[in-house]
């Protein structure tokens, strides 16, 4: 049998295993290189995306090969995923780490002496324990899989000191091969996985960082919640994930989410660790749509149809960002990836890093940088996150970014270019972005000083522009190759050939200017309800006053009985075109929608069609405050008549805080009957005349009636009014 005939057969055998373990009926783009390559017994570094399949990499050698095959790995929700997965499969993979007890530990090392577990995921903690390293010398290894090994380098963004140990780990169970796995990895934090893994002559399989399937946007973080809910109504009954960088976060955009009609559920470190397991259970279900999470959540995760990933807030590192958007689109369809993007969550992330070594605080600055840079820059988003890890994206326009699709104002480059790269070459190529700029500046801070950079000719040659200005002219030229990285030194930028050419013999370049999000107004995330803005339609506020007028004058009554002032702002604001929208209105309520608002629906429709204007159902946010328990507690202790001094007891609130509670429950449009409590506290004369007064007054307002009645009788008392107003408003407006 000829070479040929072998390598076609083997082909064969292994795309039969393939199909027979995991049920696929081909390999995906490196996967079966990288499984020959481990298979042949070599020593392998891969580098693919999320979602390209990597744990296949290494899950099907070792059903292939004889003995175990252990799986480094960081994180025990990853490990338990993972398990899980294999054991659908049939494959008996189990794990080692903290949540086991001293028997479970006991039977499975027993197992996998025996040879019945084919893979060990261990953490790296557990295999640092000497009583598992003699344990798994008298296991026959096959392999040793280091997954997530980007978390080996202190140049990346998930650096954990454990992983550093891995070498000399991996060395007291004897001479083995090593695969190393990532999805994140730019070209330095490469060269520092080989180097610490001492596996320099590994063969190194790179797979394209492209996600042709991925839209990427950056938006500013103004009027968020707002924004967000718009999004998931554009997306309704499509799976997501929503990162946030807080459990405090994750809880209160899952509980916004969840009042707006949508399925989430939270996952945080916080968390029990069974409701925690039961919400991931829950989304990969599908009985949530949409997962919201701190970072913790996905790694791992092998949910095909992720339709969307939103950042709440802005990811600590452009690897990061890049990992947790990978979630997204994994079948290879539909995946849209949106930023909320501000400077204050950077000002917040730099707090966090305060307390941090020298070192590690300086290489967390660098990772934020690349994060503003990013998300400030015009360039096409696509060819952006490509550079960064090292590969080129030759087109200029991708079709699937913000930046392609609204492109920013451009100009004629050329002569910034030149003064970039003459700051780069006048200064050795020793020097990172923002001593470039402070020499192209004429900045003269302590390092423009000790090295005496004002006496050269570039010095101050762009005084006039500003430095945001000269950054963002750097990076474009970093972008478009005329300028590399230093991989040894970080943030040292160096000439590339093109560079060199270009200033040997300039060509026209253009440029194009940076998002300005500094002029943008951060909203304050309060958790109450979101508040309606001022600026509300004034032409159909006026239309609005004059039916309700209208039907005021119809019906025999004031017209704030049918709807108050704010609550018709607000409709002049937001636009509620069906019964739900407008019941969502302050001061509303299902009750008024049905008694009195038809009129106004069919106003505020003809209103939004002969003006073309956005509808509440794009812009109203519902607040979980409109579902509060305490409501709840009210209205069902006052359907059983039970005294209002009693229930304010029973919940620490005083009298006046629960008056305050009725009132907005009355004026959200729940009917409550008083009559039980006011009759024991009024004689009947006294109700008629205040009934009376609001009868015919045109506000309802207790300071007014105050100053109405006072003359009539000294002891009508204010709780004695609102009592009154509730009782008033519930029989003629709800």
């Amino acid at each position: 049998m000829n070479r040929t005939m072998i390598v076609a057969e083997e082909k064969d055998e292994l795309k039969k295993k393939l199909k027979e373990i995991f049920g696929y009926g081909n390999f995906r783009g490196n996967q079966e290189i990288v499984i020959r390559n481990i298979l042949g017994g070599r020593n392998t570094f891969v580098i693919m995306p999320t979602g390209a399949g990597k744990s296949l990499c290494y899950q099907l050698p070792a059903m292939i090969k004889d003995g175990l095959a252990i799986v480094i790995s960081p994180l025990i929700a990853l490990m338990k995923n993972q398990v899980d997965q294999l054991n659908a499969y049939g494959i008996n993979a189990r794990f080692l780490n903290s949540t086991l007890s001293k028997g479970e530990i006991t039977r499975l090392k027993k197992d996998c002496i025996s040879g019945a577990v084919k893979l060990l995921y261990v953490a790296p903690e557990s295999l640092n324990k000497e009583e598992n390293i003699e344990f798994l010398r008298k296991v026959n290894v096959s392999f040793v899989a280091i997954d997530e090994a980007h978390c080996i380098s202190e140049w990346g963004h998930d650096f954990r000191p454990e992983y550093r140990k891995i070498k000399t780990m991996i060395a007291q169970l004897g001479d083995m091969n090593v695969i190393a796995l990532t999805a994140t990895a730019t070209p330095k934090v490469q060269l520092d996985i080989q180097k610490n893994l001492q596996m320099e002559e590994a063969d190194v399989f790179i797979s394209s960082f492209n996600r042709k399937n991925l839209y990427y946007e950056v938006r500013p973080k103004k009027e968020t919640k707002k924004q967000l809910i718009k999004f998931l109504k554009e997306h309704k009954g499509k799976s997501g994930i929503i990162y946030c960088l807080s459990r405090k976060k994750v809880e209160e955009i899952a509980q916004l989410i969840n009042v707006n009609g949508f399925k989430a559920a939270p996952y945080h470190a916080g968390l029990e660790p069974d409701v925690r397991m039961k919400n991931q259970d829950d989304f990969l279900n599908e009985e949530v749509d949409i997962i919201v999470a701190t970072i913790a959540f996905g790694m791992g995760i092998d949910k095909p149809d992720v339709r969307f990933v939103v950042h709440y807030d802005v990811p600590k590192s452009l690897e990061g960002y890049y990992q947790e958007t990978g979630r997204s689109g994994r079948d290879g369809l539909e995946g849209v990836c949106l930023m909320f993007y501000s400077h204050n969550d950077l000002n917040k992330l730099e707090k966090f890093n305060k307390d941090k070594a020298v070192q590690e605080r300086e290489n967390a600055r660098v990772l934020l940088q690349e994060m503003e840079f990013y998300a400030e820059s015009p360039v096409c988003r696509r060819k952006q996150l490509l550079h960064y890890f090292g590969e080129e994206y030759m087109e200029n326009n991708c079709g699937s970014c913000d930046n392609c699709l609204h492109p920013r104002e451009r100009f004629d480059g050329t002569e910034f270019v030149k003064i970039a790269l003459e700051a780069v070459k006048q200064t050795n190529e020793r020097f990172t972005l923002n001593h470039l700029v402070n020499v192209i500046r004429g900045t003269e801070d302590e390092y423009v000083k000790s090295y005496a950079h004002f006496d050269l000719p570039i010095y101050g040659k762009g005084d006039l522009e500003d430095a945001d200005f000269w950054k963002s002219v750097i990076r474009q030229t970093l972008i478009y190759q005329y300028l590399e990285k230093d991989i040894d030194n970080i943030g040292v930028l160096k000439i590339t050939k093109k560079g060199q050419d270009f200033l040997k013999k300039p060509h026209p370049i253009e440029l194009a200017r940076d998002h300005d999000f500094t002029t943008d107004i951060e909203d304050e995330e309060s958790s109450e309800r979101t508040p309606v803005s001022k600026s509300y339609d004034e032409k159909l506020y006026e239309l609005l006053k004059s039916l309700r007028k209208k039907m005021a004058k119809e019906k025999d009554l004031p017209p704030y009985v049918i709807f108050q002032d704010p609550s018709l702002e607000e409709m002049a604001t937001t636009y509620p075109t069906n019964k739900e929208e407008l019941a969502s209105v302050n001061g509303v309520g299902m009750g008024k929608v049905n008694k009195f608002g038809k009129e106004f629906l069919d106003l505020i429709q003809t209103y939004v069609d002969e003006n073309d204007i956005e509808t509440a159902s794009d812009v109203v946010v519902k607040s979980s405050v409109n579902k509060s328990k305490i409501k709840i507690f009210i209205i069902q202790q006052i359907d059983r008549k039970v005294d209002l001094d009693e229930i304010a007891e029973s919940k620490s609130i005083s009298f006046d805080e629960l008056l305050t509670e009725v009132e907005n429950i009355c004026y959200s449009g729940t009917k409550l009957n008083l009559d039980y409590y006011i009759d024991s506290v009024m004689d009947e004369d006294k109700q008629q005349q205040i009934y009376e007064y609001f009868l015919d007054s045109e506000t309802d307002s207790i300071e007014d009636a105050v100053e109405a009645l006072k003359d009539e009788d000294p002891d009508f008392t204010e709780d004695n009014l609102r009592l009154m107003r509730v009782k008033f408003l519930s029989e003629y407006a709800n």
